[in-house]
């Protein structure tokens, strides 16, 4: 890692045009509605954790985040389109993750970068479902446990067309940014899984408060908020 944040071979430039083309990418197709994205710490290592129903709420999360980030992002967009994919993907500063199986490679390297006082972003449901969080992997509460990393929940909704729906026009897309905290992991297996399931539930909570102010059509917005 150097210190723009990034891994090492990463640009900084390429990082940051990223950002800004993910930010704006999607305002043509969505109302994006962003909440207390300033409870994200400008500063020191945070991990990042979201829930996960399409392939637009990590390009939105960071085009979004006020601050670099780094994404554990799965192996297979890395081999897509013979490669070249996956050098954009490195160049900007992502990891190369494996589903399914140990890979502590890329976990060692985003540990590097939270020491370093980085902000690294974690899909603890592992792969594309609901959104709901009823089962994570155990990645997010190891990283926190070697890093002693804040962590900041993000609940997104409205990406994902409801089931016997019709195509939607502009539909309204919300991210809100749970308030940051800190959790002390404990060592073995045990502390892991008990880790696991306190960034679970504390995440599905972030998702069922976003949830329940949706239902409400918006009468009381959830905090301090950004339409785009």
């Amino acid at each position: 890692m150097n210190d723009s944040g990034l891994p090492a071979g990463a640009s900084p430039l390429l990082h940051d045009l990223a950002r800004g083309i993910a930010r704006h990418l999607y305002r043509p197709a969505y109302r994006i509605r962003v909440h207390h994205v300033d409870r994200v710490p400008r500063t020191g290592p945070v991990v990042l954790i979201a829930n996960h129903t399409s392939l637009i709420e990590p390009q939105l999360i960071f085009g979004l985040v006020p601050r670099r980030s780094v994404f554990l992002v799965k192996e297979e967009l890395f081999d897509s389109l013979g490669g070249l994919t996956g050098t954009l993907l490195r160049r900007i500063g992502q990891l190369s993750v494996r589903r399914g199986e140990p890979d502590r490679t890329p976990l060692l390297d985003a540990v590097r970068l939270l020491r370093s006082g980085g902000l690294v972003a974690v899909f603890p449901e592992g792969t594309r479902g609901s959104g709901n969080v009823e089962k994570a992997e155990h990645g997010a509460a190891w990283l926190v446990r070697a890093s002693g990393a804040r962590v900041v929940p993000v609940a997104a909704r409205g990406t994902a067309r409801p089931p016997g729906s019709r195509r939607r026009f502009r539909p309204t897309v919300d991210l809100l940014f749970g308030e940051p905290f800190t959790l002390e992991v404990a060592r073995g297996r045990e502390g892991l899984l008990a880790g696991t399931e306190t960034l679970r539930s504390r995440l599905a909570a972030t998702v069922a408060e976003l949830d329940k102010w949706r239902a409400g059509a918006g009468r009381a917005a959830p905090g301090r908020s950004e339409a785009l």
